[in-house]
């Protein structure tokens, strides 16, 4: 009994150092790809910003707020020609794109630089959607630095040319529980674009239309 505990235990030590070790790779070959500057980033056509938690007044929170207050100053310079606003709207009182877009409208965006995407329910989904349904090939991630690996990371396994911009405040509440979260999504992204690359709702062409070659002619419909 004792030896099968032994074992056990050394699988599980064994299992939990090879699924670190593939986090740490991952998460280090997409490094030169992040920003925290808008001034540092190169142009891109569309800023995918990511959905975040919407308060019960249906303001965003602090998290998301951060993440469209960046969106619009990349914007605004000039680096991205339009946002993408990707988020989760499953549930008919809970709308988080329709916040993100009120928000950035009041912060000086224009609607015609906003695109909505309603089914972005996780990070895959948004980044597999901006590439399928929006024809994008280029795009920059806003997002908090916690996030922002893993993010860039998915998006260029599913074959995007994605950099990441950095949104964040000094500090958010429960910032434990936030990195604690991200190891458990990492281990979920790897298993996505390693091993399933699973179709997320998908629906028409929504092509996002543009001057730089970052958007795909090919999945346009004339």
């Amino acid at each position: 009994m004792r030896t099968a505990l032994l074992g056990l235990l050394l699988l599980v030590v064994l299992a939990l150092a090879l699924t670190s070790a593939l986090v740490a790779v991952a998460y280090f070959s997409v490094q030169d790809r992040l920003f925290s500057q808008v001034a540092e980033l190169p142009e891109m056509p569309v800023g995918l910003v990511l959905g975040a938690s919407v308060r019960p007044n249906k303001q965003p929170s602090p998290v998301l707020q951060d993440r469209i207050d960046v969106a619009v100053l990349l914007l605004r310079a000039g680096r991205v020609q339009k946002l993408l606003l990707s988020g989760d709207n499953r549930e008919s009182h809970y709308n988080e794109v329709a916040a993100m877009q009120r928000s950035a409208i009041a912060i000086g965006a224009n609607p015609q630089e906003l695109v909505l995407d309603n089914a972005g329910w996780r990070t895959y989904d948004s980044c597999y959607r901006a590439r399928e349904i929006y024809g994008v090939k280029s795009l920059v991630v806003i997002t908090q630095r916690f996030h922002l690996s893993r993010a860039v990371y998915i998006c260029k396994k599913l074959g995007l040319d994605a950099y990441g911009l950095a949104a964040d405040s000094p500090s958010y509440s429960a910032p434990f529980k936030l990195q604690l979260r991200e190891l458990g999504a990492w281990v979920l992204a790897l298993i996505d674009v390693r091993l399933e690359e699973p179709s997320p709702v998908l629906g028409p062409k929504e092509p996002i239309e543009g001057d730089d070659p970052g958007f795909d002619a090919d999945k346009r419909e004339d």
